[in-house]
C-alpha cells in the first residue's frame, strides 16, 4: 500500500469526511474508486467513494458504508491508501518524480558527508514539500530540509540515500 492522504475528520452530517492528500494534484485520488484506510500497521480496510469534491486544499469524500457525522468521526486520524499495482510506475532514477513512501526511512547526508538524520515523513507547505529528518545522534532532534532543487542534490532509492546541500548546524 502507498500513503496517499489522511483523513483530517468529518465534512457536514452526511458521512463526509475531509481528507488532506499528499498527492502533488489535490485532486489526485479521485482517480481511484476504493481507497483502502487504515493506521499503517498492514491493517487496511477497502471502501467504496461515493462521492467526492476538491474543496480548497483538502478533498471532501463519501465513503458508501458511512451515513452520518459521528461514523465519519470514528475515520479521523487515519491514513488513505492505494495499492501500490494501481499506481503509475515511477523510474528508479527519480526522473518522473518519488512517492513519499519511498522516501520514508532514507538515510539524509550532505555535500561534507555528514549524517542528518533518516527522513521520518514529509510535509506538504503549498510553497514545496519538507523532509522530516530524524537525528540518529539522539532520536528526538528533527530538522525540517526543503524538498527543492536548490536543496537535494541526489536521491539514491537503491542506496537508500538523499544528497543535500544543507549544513549540519541550521
Amino acid at each position: 500500500m502507498t500513503v496517499m492522504g489522511r483523513v483530517i475528520g468529518p465534512y457536514g452530517v452526511a458521512g463526509w469526511i475531509k481528507v488532506f492528500p499528499y498527492t502533488e494534484h489535490i485532486d489526485g485520488l479521485l482517480d481511484y474508486p476504493k481507497w483502502w484506510l487504515g493506521r499503517g500497521d498492514g491493517n487496511w480496510r477497502g471502501f467504496k467513494v461515493a462521492g467526492s469534491e476538491v474543496h480548497g486544499n483538502v478533498l471532501t469524500a463519501l465513503l458508501e458504508q458511512y451515513e452520518d457525522r459521528t461514523e465519519a468521526m470514528r475515520l479521523k486520524g487515519l491514513e488513505v491508501a492505494i495499492p501500490r499495482s494501481q499506481l503509475p510506475v515511477l523510474s528508479k532514477s527519480g526522473k518522473d518524480g518519488y512517492y513519499w513512501s519511498d522516501l520514508i526511512g532514507l538515510e539524509v547526508v550532505n555535500l561534507q558527508g555528514e549524517e542528518l538524520g533518516k527522513v521520518a515523513g514529509l510535509l506538504e507547505t503549498g510553497a514545496n514539500d519538507v523532509l522530516q529528518v530524524q537525528s540518529l545522534e539522539d532520536g528526538e532532534g528533527e530538522r525540517l530540509i526543503p524538498f527543492i532543487d536548490q536543496v537535494i542534490v541526489k536521491v539514491d532509492l537503491k542506496a537508500r540515500r538523499i544528497t543535500v546541500d544543507w549544513g549540519a548546524d541550521y
